[in-house]
């Protein structure tokens, strides 16, 4: 489980994404989303998902969301079954790329992004500090949770317990002894994370004041830029060439898996 957010854990590192201003990685973030659900052919997804690659790389980060992909498979294998049962298989495929698309394009943001400079970010676009605080909180926690998870589970294998035995209530049932310490460590942090909230009188004044202030770059100009024109290429492609002139389209985005 730990590895399947390990696409979302912070890596300090000094590399251009780094370094790049967190709403523009964000808003990064949010167009290859959006390029992510503006089509459902195979080859037009597989084409963004490769723009996005060359950005982790440049992370340094490949490693991280290759081992995110890793702790995916189970997720999508399902999907995968279940689609191809229901549907066809070129759509089973598809949504799978989806999915994998979406974990990639946060995996850009959250990867090269701190969660400080995240909830500086959301202050900055107008969001209340509060809400900021408590989406930053929930990055730090997600990966924290499912490192606790693991070391939970592997300490109660190695008391004895047998998570594969059984039919599947009883396999079911086998993750009870994880649960319940997992929920009581959640519990437990929440109150030391309230407790020192109170120490520091979290809340007492409205008008709250940064050590470091945010500033948009020639790089982050740069990638807006760019991102603003795959975001708009993609939407030509989706809602002018399909729609209004279908015969321009090159085969690919027509293409489907033969079953």
């Amino acid at each position: 489980m730990s590895s399947l957010f390990e696409a979302f854990r912070f890596h300090q590192k000094n590399t251009f994404m780094h370094r790049l201003d967190p709403r523009t990685t964000l808003f990064m973030a949010v167009t290859f989303s959006v390029l992510g659900l503006l089509f459902l052919d195979i080859i037009p997804l597989l084409l963004t998902l490769m723009l996005m690659l060359p950005f982790l790389a440049v992370a340094r980060s490949l490693r991280q969301w290759a081992r995110s992909l890793k702790g995916l498979a189970m997720l999508a294998g399902f999907i995968l079954i279940i689609n191809t049962l229901f549907t066809s298989l070129s759509f089973a495929v598809s949504t799978v790329l989806r999915l994998v698309m979406l974990m990639t394009a946060f995996s850009v943001f959250f990867l090269t992004v701190h969660p400080d400079d995240f909830a500086l970010a959301l202050v900055k676009l107008r969001i209340p500090y509060e809400f900021a605080f408590a989406f930053s909180m929930a990055v730090r926690y997600v990966p924290t949770i499912a490192t606790e998870t693991e070391t939970i589970r592997d300490a109660q294998m190695s008391r004895g317990l047998e998570l594969e035995r059984g039919n599947l209530l009883q396999k079911v049932r086998n993750y009870i002894p994880i649960l319940i310490p997992i929920i009581v460590s959640s519990i437990r942090r929440a109150l030391q994370v309230a407790e020192s909230l109170e120490s520091r009188a979290f809340g007492s004044t409205a008008k709250r004041t940064s050590l470091f202030e945010l500033s948009f770059r020639k790089a982050d100009v740069a990638m807006m830029v760019l991102s603003i024109l795959l975001l708009a290429a993609g939407l030509y492609v989706a809602f002018v060439i399909r729609v209004i002139t279908p015969e321009l389209l090159p085969f690919w985005f027509n293409w489907r898996l033969p079953l």
